[in-house]
C-alpha cells in the first residue's frame, strides 16, 4: 500500500506532487470541489476552457452561432441551397424554424449552380447527338399539390411553422385545415403568418373553431397566397369584416366561401367579396347575426353571372334577399334556405315568380315558415328545371301545395318530405298520380300526417317512372297505404321501409306481388311483425335481380328464411339478419350454396350463433370483404381470432 501511494510513475497515475506551482490557483479550485483533489479519470462532458490568472477564475466561452442576430441568421438561412438543407435547420430549434417560416420564396437566394447555364457537349462523330453535364434539381414546384390537415392539441403555431418549411420543397401546400386547436399553445396570428410566408401555392384554406386567430393573421394570408380559391371559417370570433376585405381584394381567384357563426363578420365583407372575386361560384353563410339583406343582396347582384351554389342558412334577413336571388340567380344551379324566420310567403312566391331561377337543379328548404302551398306552387312554376326538392320541416305545406307543385315541376326526379305532418296519404297519392313523368325517387320521413286511407281509395294514373320509394319513421303509414302505393308505382327497384313497426305481412306481400320490375335493395330494418313468408316470398319473386336486403331487428326472422335465400338470391352482395332468431342450421344453409357471393353479412346481435357456425363463416368469408360479429355472446374470442387468420382480406368487427 504505500509502494501505490508514494508511486510516481508516468504510465496510468498522475506524477506526484500538484498540477499547479502556484499554490493559490490550487486553492481556488479546491474551493469550487469537496476540498479534496481527484485526478480526471474520463474526459469532462463540457468542453469549456478554463482560464486562472491569479485568484480569479473564469469561463473562456467558445464561438457559437447563437450569438449572432436574428437578421444576420435570416442573412445565412435564405442562402440555402435547397429545401432539404432548410428543413435540416429547422430541426434545430424552434427559434431556427420560425425564422426560417419567415423567409419568403422571393426572399431566397438562387445558388451559383442553379444559375449556371448547361452547355451541351456534342461528340465529334456526331453533329445531331448532345449531351448534357451537371445535374437538374430534384425540387418540385410549388405547385400545391400537399393536403394538410391539424385537428385539436397537434394544432399549433410551431406546427404550422414546420408545415411551411417542410412543403416548400415537396410540392408546395395546396390545402390546409385547421380544426380546434391546443388549449395553451394554440393557432395564433404568428402560425398564419408562418403559412403565408412559406407557402405562396395554397388554395383552400378551412378554419373552424380557432378562436385565437383574428384579422391579422387573415391579411397575411391574403398578402401571402394570392392564388387562394377556397376559404371556410367556422366559429372563429375574432376574425371581422376587415380580414375577409383583405381576402377579397387580394384573392381575386376566390371560388368558393363558407363562413358560419363568425359573429363580427357581416355585410361590409360580403359586399367587398361580390366587388372583387369575379370568380365566386359558390357561397354558404350561416348563423351570422351581422349579416342581412344589403350585404347577401349586394353580393348575389354583383355574382350573378357566375355563382352556382347557394346557402342561407339562420340569418337575419327578409323577402327583399329572396327576391334577389329570383332576380339574379340566373346561374344558380343548387339553392338551400334553411332558418329563415323572417322571410315570408311573399317572399318565397317572388323569388319563385321572377323567373330567373331557370338553371335552378337542386332545391332544399328547411324550417322556413314562408314555405306555404302558393309560395311552393309558385316556385314549381318558376323554376322549370327543377329535378330535386327537399322540403324539411315546413308546417304550413299541406296536401293542396304539394299537388300543385307536382303538377308544376314537370322536371321534377326527387321528391323529399320530412317532418311536414300537414301532408297526409291523400296527398301523397295524388301528388304520385299528377307528377311529371321524370319522377324517380320519393322519400318520407317523419311524416306524421300520413295514415292508412282504406280501401275505397278510387284508382288514379300509375306512376311508372317511380323507381325508389323509402319511407322512414311514418308510423301512421300501414299495410293499406304500401299496397296502393305498390299498384300505383309497378317499376319500383328499391324499398326502404325501416322503422316502420306497423307493418304486418299483407303489406308486404301485396306489394312484391304488384311489382313488374325486380326489387334490387330492400331494407326492412325494424318491421317487427315480418315474417318468414315476406323473406320466403321475396326470395321466390324478386330473387334473380336481388342484390342488397336488411332485416336488422327483424326478431321473426328465422332460418327458414336463410334457406330461401341461399336457394334463390344468387346475385346478393349484401345481407343483413342482426337480431333475427337465425341459428347455426341457418348459416350452415347459407354456407353450403356455392353459387352465392355474399361481399357483406351481419350477423351482429345474434345470440344463437355459437362456434358451431366457424366452418360455415369461414367457407362464406371466401367472397366476403366484411363481417359483423359484435354482440354474438355464444362466439367466443378464440374463434373470432381463428376467423381473423384465415379471412386476411375480410375486415371483421366483433
Amino acid at each position: 500500500m504505500p509502494a501505490l501511494v508514494n508511486y510516481s510513475g508516468d504510465d496510468d497515475f498522475y506524477p506526484a506532487g500538484s498540477f499547479y506551482s502556484n499554490p493559490m490557483d490550487l486553492g481556488c479550485l479546491l474551493s469550487i470541489g469537496s476540498g479534496v483533489y481527484y485526478p480526471p479519470s474520463k474526459r469532462a462532458r463540457n468542453d469549456s476552457q478554463f482560464a486562472f490568472e491569479g485568484s480569479d477564475f473564469e469561463q473562456v466561452r467558445k464561438p457559437s452561432i447563437e450569438v449572432l442576430p436574428d437578421e444576420c441568421l435570416f442573412e445565412i438561412f435564405r442562402r440555402l441551397d435547397g429545401g432539404k438543407e432548410r428543413s435540416s435547420c429547422a430541426c434545430v430549434s424552434k427559434k431556427w424554424l420560425m425564422l426560417l417560416s419567415s423567409i419568403r420564396k422571393v426572399d431566397l437566394c438562387k445558388s451559383p449552380a442553379a444559375d449556371k447555364v448547361i452547355q451541351p457537349l456534342k461528340l465529334d462523330n456526331s453533329d445531331d447527338t448532345e449531351m448534357t453535364t451537371g445535374e437538374e434539381d430534384q425540387e418540385l414546384e410549388n405547385d400545391g399539390y400537399l393536403t394538410r390537415c391539424l385537428e385539436g392539441k397537434k394544432a399549433t403555431d410551431i406546427r404550422l411553422a414546420a408545415l411551411a418549411v417542410g412543403t416548400s420543397s415537396r410540392g408546395g401546400l395546396g390545402k390546409l385545415s385547421i380544426r380546434g386547436s391546443n388549449s395553451f399553445r394554440g393557432v395564433t396570428n404568428l402560425g398564419l403568418s408562418a403559412v403565408a410566408q412559406g407557402c405562396p401555392s395554397l388554395k383552400s384554406l378551412s378554419l373552424w373553431n380557432v378562436s385565437s386567430v383574428g384579422d391579422e393573421g387573415l391579411i397575411e394570408i391574403a398578402k401571402g397566397c394570392p392564388l387562394l380559391e377556397k376559404l371556410d371559417l367556422c366559429q372563429c370570433p375574432s376574425i371581422s369584416n376587415r380580414g375577409l376585405i383583405a381576402i377579397a381584394e387580394r384573392c381575386p381567384n376566390l371560388t368558393a366561401l363558407n363562413v358560419e357563426a363568425c359573429s363580427r363578420i357581416g355585410n361590409e365583407g360580403l359586399q367587398a367579396i361580390g366587388r372583387f372575386c369575379p370568380k365566386l361560384q359558390s357561397i354558404s353563410i350561416r348563423d351570422c347575426s351581422l349579416v342581412g339583406d344589403h350585404g347577401v343582396s349586394s353580393l348575389l347582384s354583383s355574382a350573378s353571372s357566375v355563382l352556382m351554389k347557394v346557402k342561407l342558412q339562420a340569418l337575419n334577413i327578409t323577402d327583399f334577399s329572396l327576391a334577389v336571388i329570383g332576380h339574379y340567380g340566373k346561374a344558380v344551379t343548387n339553392l338551400v334556405l334553411s332558418g329563415l324566420q323572417n322571410v315570408s310567403e311573399k317572399g318565397f312566391w317572388v323569388m319563385g315568380n321572377a323567373q330567373a331561377l331557370q338553371n335552378l337543379v337542386s332545391l332544399t328548404i328547411t324550417s322556413c315558415r314562408g314555405t306555404t302551398d302558393v309560395s311552393l306552387e309558385a316556385i314549381g312554376k318558376g323554376c322549370t328545371n327543377l329535378k330535386q326538392m327537399c322540403l324539411r320541416k315546413c308546417c304550413f305545406v299541406s296536401d293542396n301545395g304539394l299537388v300543385g307543385f307536382a303538377k308544376a315541376a314537370g322536371s321534377l326526379e326527387s321528391l323529399q318530405l320530412e317532418e311536414c305532418n300537414r301532408v297526409t296519404q291523400a296527398g301523397i297519392i295524388s301528388a304520385l298520380s299528377n307528377c311529371g313523368a321524370k319522377l324517380r325517387s320519393l322519400t318520407l320521413v317523419k311524416c306524421m300526417g300520413i295514415k292508412d286511407i282504406g280501401s275505397a281509395v278510387p284508382m288514379l294514373s300509375c306512376c311508372i317512372s317511380l323507381r325508389s320509394l323509402s319511407v322512414r319513421n311514418c308510423p301512421g303509414f300501414g299495410s293499406a297505404s304500401l299496397a296502393l302505393v305498390g299498384r300505383l308505382c309497378p317499376q319500383l327497384q328499391n324499398v326502404d321501409l325501416s322503422g316502420l313497426y306497423g307493418m304486418t305481412d299483407a303489406g308486404i306481400l301485396s306489394l312484391l306481388e304488384s311489382l313488374e320490375e325486380g326489387l334490387v335493395k330492400v331494407n326492412l330494418n325494424g318491421c317487427l311483425n315480418l315474417t318468414d313468408e315476406v323473406v320466403v316470398a321475396l326470395s321466390r319473386l324478386h330473387g334473380e335481380t336481388l342484390e342488397v336486403l336488411s332485416l336488422d331487428g327483424c326478431r321473426k326472422i328465422t332460418d327458414a328464411s336463410l334457406a330461401a335465400i341461399a336457394d334463390n338470391c344468387l346475385f346478393l352482395r349484401e345481407l343483413d339478419v342482426s337480431k333475427c332468431a337465425i341459428t347455426d342450421s341457418g348459416l350452415a344453409f347459407l354456407s353450403c350454396e356455392d353459387r352465392i357471393n355474399l361481399q357483406v353479412l351481419s350477423i351482429s346481435g345474434c345470440s344463437e350463433i355459437s362456434d358451431k357456425s366457424h366452418s360455415s363463416l369461414k367457407k362464406l368469408g371466401k367472397t366476403l370483404v366484411g363481417l359483423n360479429l359484435q354482440n354474438c355472446t355464444a362466439i367466443s374470442n378464440r374463434s373470432v381470432e381463428l376467423l381473423v387468420e384465415s379471412l386476411w382480406r375480410c375486415d371483421i368487427l366483433a
